[in-house]
């Protein structure tokens, strides 16, 4: 059985994603949010930690949990009844926990958005989504132009589930931009950066007028469905380099 010092995994997942470079949301801790024992052998990946995870995770016997959505993100609340349950359960386990948020949005190779655009067939991806200085997406000029509903098909097919489109653009989706997650509210940025058509998870219900003011395409493909794909491309490239098992826990919110 591999057994690896969990510093030596949290320092390359720190190089390889680059936290620093990157400015999140106020409070969102990215990095190392919970120790255990110093050791792992088997990792376990979700897109949220919560108490739900954290019982899968110890189920497959895992000692670090690898989440895009992680433990913190608001003031430090009294640790006392569901709270003190779960760092219970935590401390019990021996499960360690590390969040990436942001980072495994926008990283070029195994980012949520990047990630997606290869499911979907997509290559010679550009940045897309500036963010303070980073990019929080991609985007993808296409020799031939899929109309919506080819478009839609193939995200059904990679996602498991039809998304939800707003048909505020022309019937060919040609510049196809894609930023994961909550993103439905900045289709005017989306616009400024010169895409027709634009892949996310989920968006406010005003932003359906606005497309058709834009005249763009809006997919909304699910907050969760949408960032499966980081957690799991992480996961994956620390199995082939450590040689550490690793399994997705499938907990989805439905949203």
């Amino acid at each position: 059985m591999v057994s690896l010092p969990l510093p030596k995994l949290v320092e390359y997942c720190d190089r390889r994603l680059q936290p620093e470079t990157f400015t999140d949301y106020d409070r969102a801790w990215n990095g190392l949010q919970v120790e255990n024992r110093g050791l792992v052998t088997r990792i376990a990946a979700a897109v949220d930690a919560s108490r739900a995870t954290v019982e899968l995770a110890l189920a497959a016997k895992a000692d670090l949990l690898i989440v895009h959505h992680g433990l913190f993100w608001s003031p430090a609340l009294p640790w006392t009844g569901r709270c003190y349950e779960l760092i219970q359960r935590l401390i019990q386990g021996n499960l360690a926990v590390y969040s990436q948020h942001l980072p495994l949005d926008g990283h070029p190779i195994l980012g949520n958005a990047a990630q997606l655009a290869r499911q979907l067939g997509f290559r010679r991806l550009q940045p897309f989504f500036a963010h303070k200085g980073t990019h929080l997406g991609v985007a993808v000029t296409l020799r031939k132009p899929l109309t919506r509903e080819e478009l839609a098909c193939q995200l059904a097919g990679v996602l498991g589930a039809p998304p939800t489109v707003l048909k505020g653009g022309s019937e060919e989706c040609r510049r196809i931009g894609i930023c994961t997650g909550g993103a439905g509210g900045e289709l005017s940025q989306a616009a400024r950066e010169g895409v027709d058509t634009f892949i996310t998870g989920e968006g406010p219900h005003w932003s359906h007028a606005l497309a058709e003011d834009l005249r763009m395409n809006v997919f909304y493909g699910g907050h969760y469905a949408t960032e499966t794909f980081g957690v799991k491309a992480l996961a994956t490239e620390l199995g082939k380099k450590f040689g550490v098992p690793w399994q997705f826990l499938d907990h989805p919110s439905g949203l």
